[in-house]
């Protein structure tokens, strides 16, 4: 078991949307770069929607995000997991991030989308209760490779209908 730790969050004073995964994989870990398994459709989508694709430096991908109003963050901060799989957190490990203080502090954010059931099942148990204000919250298909009953055509459109 390992113990793995998220990512500072990519957003900025233009937020109008935060798209909140669980925890980095090992793939995203070892670059320090979100979503960053070849065969996650989370680029590949966000470039259909923003011009945000994976053929760009991420760099330029994060700031495409952010000038388009959306934010990206983790829901977990820390956790105890081996792999990247979400069923592989311990539960009694999880620490959250401090997302309701973020949303506080980015006022334009109405919406969170979640990038799959953890994330989702995560931001109710450990977040919701603390968030103050009135953000409309969806969860969306995961773009993990591990999800791999939709295809990226119908992961795009769904996740473009949320966005």
């Amino acid at each position: 078991m390992n113990v793995v730790h998220s990512f500072e969050p990519i957003v900025d004073e233009h937020a109008h949307t935060l798209i909140l995964g669980s925890m980095p994989g090992v793939a995203s870990l070892a670059a320090q770069q979100y979503y960053a398994h070849p065969r996650n459709a989370f680029w590949p989508i966000m470039g259909a929607l923003f011009g945000a694709g994976p053929e760009l430096p991420y760099e330029a991908r994060t700031e495409r995000l952010a000038r388009s109003g959306i934010a990206v963050w983790d829901v977990l901060k820390l956790c105890t997991r081996t792999g990247s799989l979400d069923s592989a957190i311990v539960e009694s490990s999880i620490v959250a991030n401090d997302v309701a203080n973020l949303i506080a502090g980015h006022p334009g954010i109405d919406t969170v989308l979640f990038n799959g059931a953890k994330a989702a099942d995560s931001y109710r148990r450990y977040v919701a209760n603390a968030v103050q204000q009135d953000v409309e919250c969806i969860r969306l298909p995961s773009t993990s490779p591990a999800h791999a009953s939709l295809t990226l055509e119908a992961k795009t459109r769904l996740w473009s209908a949320a966005l």
